[in-house]
């Protein structure tokens, strides 16, 4: 990313376990990050483990970076006075997807479905005082949706969360599954990886995913179904970046329902979240400082 004066890579490794309706990880591995001065090829940076947050403890730069991904989507589509959440999930992610939203509009009200009763009042009673938030544990997923401004998705699901005909005017979806068409295509899962329906789609005035090619490439099911039947034309999904860069307007009106897919990780966010954690952690002296000798010196 030459804007940061940086460029870099991001690895790591998970392991993951595979069922119908869901996913888990028994296993994952601290991802690490290579930071380079972009004009010198300098080192700057190896960045390993996680980062404890004032107000969510630990988190992974990874983790960091979908949360950030979904907030560029929250500073744009989401109505500017949007004010209640109904959130789907209740573990690290959802935390950093509330964080997100809560950093772009001035959110007083959640309500929070998950699987889990126990979870989802744990949850509420951790991160309502921290986040200063009226949080509220629900017990179904139309209880979530029901008159809600913003509703963000953050679960390990393998299967749709909410029936988009519950959809009002004027609210905002966020999605952040990605794929598992190898595994489908391996006959050890049925089908693809759901959490929005078709019908969320096709109701939706403005769609935004991060990359559109991924949608074809990966067969995401959230946006490839719905346009392998037809239902959507490719032509009607807008990529991240032309929101950033104000090239396609987003949201143009307050009854609309705008969706944003946040289907794949980006590189230039793994690096901008590297970058001002390497940032951070030099003006606060953290880290260990290591003098290596200067390449063709040795």
């Amino acid at each position: 990313m030459p804007s940061l004066g940086v460029i870099g890579a991001g690895i790591r490794a998970d392991l993951v376990a595979q069922q119908e309706g869901f996913q888990t990880f028994p296993y994952r591995e601290h991802p690490v990050h290579v930071l380079h001065d972009s004009k010198t090829g300098q080192l700057l940076a190896i960045l390993l483990g996680e980062i404890d947050d004032r107000e969510i403890g630990y988190s992974s730069l990874m983790a960091f970076r979908t949360a950030a991904t979904s907030g560029v989507g929250f500073r744009y589509l989401p109505r500017k006075d949007a004010k209640t959440v109904g959130l789907f999930g209740s573990a690290g992610q959802a935390a950093n997807q509330l964080l997100a939203l809560k950093c772009e509009r001035p959110i007083t009200r959640v309500k929070i479905y998950s699987r889990n009763p126990e979870n989802r009042r744990k949850f509420a009673e951790k991160y309502g005082p921290l986040f200063n938030l009226e949080i509220t544990p629900v017990s179904s997923p139309r209880e979530a949706v029901k008159g809600v401004d913003v509703i963000a998705c953050a679960t390990n699901t393998n299967s749709v969360l909410f029936d988009g005909d519950w959809l009002e005017q004027g609210q905002h979806v966020t999605g952040i599954i990605g794929s598992n068409v190898a595994l489908v295509k391996a006959g050890f899962l049925r089908s693809r990886r759901r959490e929005i329906d078709d019908r969320t789609a096709v109701r939706a005035d403005v769609i935004v995913a991060n990359l559109r090619e991924s949608i074809l490439s990966e067969e995401q099911g959230d946006l490839f179904e719905p346009l392998e039947k037809k239902l959507i034309q490719l032509e009607k999904i807008h990529e991240l970046g032309e929101l950033a860069t104000k090239t396609f307007p987003g949201r143009t009106g307050d009854e609309q329902i705008t969706y944003h897919k946040n289907n794949n990780g980006l590189g230039c966010a793994d690096l901008a979240i590297a970058m001002r954690a390497y940032e951070l952690a030099r003006q606060k002296r953290r880290g260990t400082t290591i003098d290596l000798p200067t390449p063709g010196m040795q």
